[in-house]
């Protein structure tokens, strides 16, 4: 009987010590809950560049004010033989310019969402952001024909909700790795420069064709010429997404001033 005791007291200890450990441990998991994520499922995220080693990239171009400067910038892509690029239009200025929309479109370049109010949505309630959103989407659809499912919101802006509302309504929101500053007027060789020395396998560049822009159209063709050297290959955000194995850069909660967002009127 002694023996039976003195073994079952040592069963007893060692399940008090592995009970300790795992009280332990389900401490630690709690404390650090927030940084686990291998169970947790995949949050959404905006897509900046595609990870590739192929050399393609993706021209895109804002539009949200103006009737002056699409048209010298579509010439120069007809001129230059560019087949894929991808326009994110506000539908306030599609619905002015519907002319535009439709030479745009019979080129055949993408048209992505650029919102409808000229706002920073991650200041918008839940039910404002997803207003804005679907009322772009209405319009842009009535005016092309086809559904927009990418969208560059306005000044490049976004938080977790704007997020995940977007992916709600089947969108992927779209920013950029590379920005030529051409909304800034900085002058023609700076814009090549930055556009050529900052390009990369899978790059998204940022561009517009608002009348703001008063370089673009004078800047592109020599930024063509230059990649097209370098042995860059143009296509379309969907093309760059759907032909390479995609993962959207880490999301942060951020305001990414671009283009017309000191200079918007809508």
């Amino acid at each position: 009987m002694n023996m039976f005791y003195v073994m079952n007291g040592k069963k007893l200890k060692r399940y008090f010590f592995i009970m300790i450990a795992l009280v332990f441990s389900i401490g630690i998991i709690y404390s650090e809950r927030d940084n686990i994520t291998v169970f947790a499922p995949q949050q959404p995220a905006a897509i900046y560049s595609v990870p590739t080693d192929k050399k393609v990239v993706a021209l895109t171009f804002d539009i949200s004010w103006g009737d002056k400067r699409a048209e010298p910038i579509l010439e120069v892509l007809k001129e230059k033989n560019i087949k894929q690029a991808t326009f994110f239009l506000s539908s306030p200025w599609s619905q002015a310019h519907p002319d535009l929309v439709k030479k745009i479109q019979d080129a055949g370049y993408e048209i992505g969402s650029h919102g409808h109010k000229h706002d920073f949505y991650s200041k918008l309630s839940d039910e404002e952001i997803r207003k804005q959103i679907q009322t772009a989407h209405t319009i842009l659809s009535d005016i092309t024909g086809k559904q927009p499912n990418l969208i560059r919101l306005p000044n490049g802006d976004f938080d977790k909700r704007v997020l995940r509302i977007a992916e709600e309504l089947q969108y992927k929101v779209i920013q950029w790795d590379t920005d030529s500053m051409d909304w800034m007027n900085i002058g023609t060789d700076k814009i090549i420069n930055r556009v050529v020395s900052r390009t990369h396998p899978g790059d998204i560049i940022l561009m517009h064709a608002s009348d703001t822009v008063t370089q673009t159209h004078e800047a592109l063709p020599a930024i063509i010429d230059q990649l097209r050297a370098d042995g860059y290959e143009f296509v379309s955000v969907t093309q760059l997404i759907t032909q390479t194995e995609t993962e959207g850069s880490a999301v942060q909660d951020k305001q990414s001033m671009s283009p017309e967002s000191a200079v918007s009127l809508q």
